[in-house]
């Protein structure tokens, strides 16, 4: 698909000044350390912890969507509070793209173009669905194959996607839980790092490696498999975003993946992906 420069979600980042650059720096180390890089660290801790467990990674479990409280009340407020701040750090890199200088269509220099800045807008809704459901397609159908393998391998542990009690909320959480990793994830690791890299000087290959990277790392509590498999996934949906410059499609891409791996040993069985 070609690109079209006059629409502001496809104005690729100019090369920032000197000053701007030790800035911005300072600011990608910050909103990292407060979201995705956080959590690499604690997966990486995670998987150190799992490797010198008697058990193989094969033998051990990674439960998502947990219950906080035994109480079905208090457990749904707990989830909805965690769902809320775990968006705060994409609000917050939003508005770091907002207030920084932007470009116009005509390549001029704009302040607060906002979410337009990385495409994160409704105005292409049937197209944006289009090309999310065709990534989720794309990228969900061979993660299950790799997590078949890595569980196959020894290499990946169990991951329990249903661990919430069966409440009349639980399938609503869920879903507003799976909104909230693709918001997260593909606003900082793809919108948020693109444009600030890219500022920085990085070259396109450059920086859709490292956010790449950056997605597996965070995955590595599940074992090496899943690291590869959103080495991959980082990889195409990076790229992707560097040629279309729309963060919506891959909101969408991973909302769905999300959704499928949530609900889905629910409706079926929880044992489908042991």
């Amino acid at each position: 698909m070609s690109q079209n420069p006059s629409r502001p979600g496809l104005a690729r980042p100019s090369l920032a000044p000197p000053r701007e650059r030790r800035r911005w720096r300072a600011e990608v180390a910050i909103v990292l350390g407060l979201s995705l890089g956080q959590s690499a660290v604690y997966a990486m801790l995670n998987l150190a912890d799992r490797l010198t467990q008697a058990g193989p990674l094969d033998q051990q479990t990674a439960a998502l969507n947990t219950s906080d409280s035994p109480k079905p009340w208090l457990d749904l407020l707990y989830q909805l509070a965690g769902i809320g701040f775990g968006l705060v750090p994409a609000l917050l890199a939003v508005y770091l793209l907002a207030v920084g200088p932007g470009l116009k269509p005509d390549g001029g220099s704009r302040r607060g173009l906002g979410p337009r800045r990385i495409g994160l807008t409704l105005d292409r809704p049937w197209r944006d669905l289009a090309w999310g459901a065709g990534l989720a397609a794309g990228i969900g159908l061979p993660g299950i194959g790799l997590y078949l393998l890595g569980r196959a391998l020894g290499i990946t542990v169990h991951i329990s996607t249903a661990s919430l009690g069966a409440f009349w909320w639980t399938i609503p959480v869920l879903v507003a839980a799976a909104l909230q990793n693709g918001l997260l994830e593909e606003v900082i690791a793809v919108g948020y790092l693109g444009d600030r890299l890219t500022r920085l000087g990085w070259r396109p290959w450059a920086w859709i490696a490292a956010s790449a990277l950056l997605r597996g790392s965070y995955h590595l509590y599940q074992g090496f498999g899943p690291f590869f498999g959103n080495v991959a996934m980082g990889l195409v949906f990076a790229w992707f975003y560097n040629r279309q410059r729309r963060v919506m499609p891959l909101v969408i891409a991973h909302t769905l993946i999300d959704v499928v791996a949530f609900i889905g040993p629910g409706l079926l069985h929880p044992s489908w992906l042991s």
